[in-house]
């Protein structure tokens, strides 16, 4: 089936084949921590790539979206013209668990 995309799909990382310092060097950043933030405070698949305040243009955005994507984090799709994400929190739970607690939380 065509799509009307000229993107390729996003490729993703389980997050049971994520080492640790990965997933902390992900974590690290301070602009994807404010994406895993937002997502945490957002419904599955509400939040398309460009509705993020980060201070990065587009491309530094698809970086940052697949570092995390990488590190087991984030899971995206397209819809229409938009790329849509979600956080693998149970997955990443399942996986480090606590870890994205203790981040979400800041202490």
């Amino acid at each position: 089936m065509a799509t009307s995309s000229h993107r390729a799909a996003p490729e993703h990382t389980h997050p049971d084949e994520v080492p640790v310092l990965s997933a902390l060097a992900a974590l690290a950043d301070p602009v994807r921590l404010t994406l895993v933030r937002e997502l945490a405070g957002s419904a599955d698949w509400s939040r398309s790539c460009g509705s993020f305040d980060v201070p990065v243009g587009k491309a530094a955005l698809s970086h940052h979206f697949a570092v995390l994507r990488g590190a087991g984090l984030v899971e995206q799709r397209d819809e229409g013209p938009k790329r849509v994400n979600r956080l693998r929190r149970t997955e990443f739970d399942a996986r480090f668990p606590g870890l994205l607690g203790l981040v979400l939380r800041g202490d």
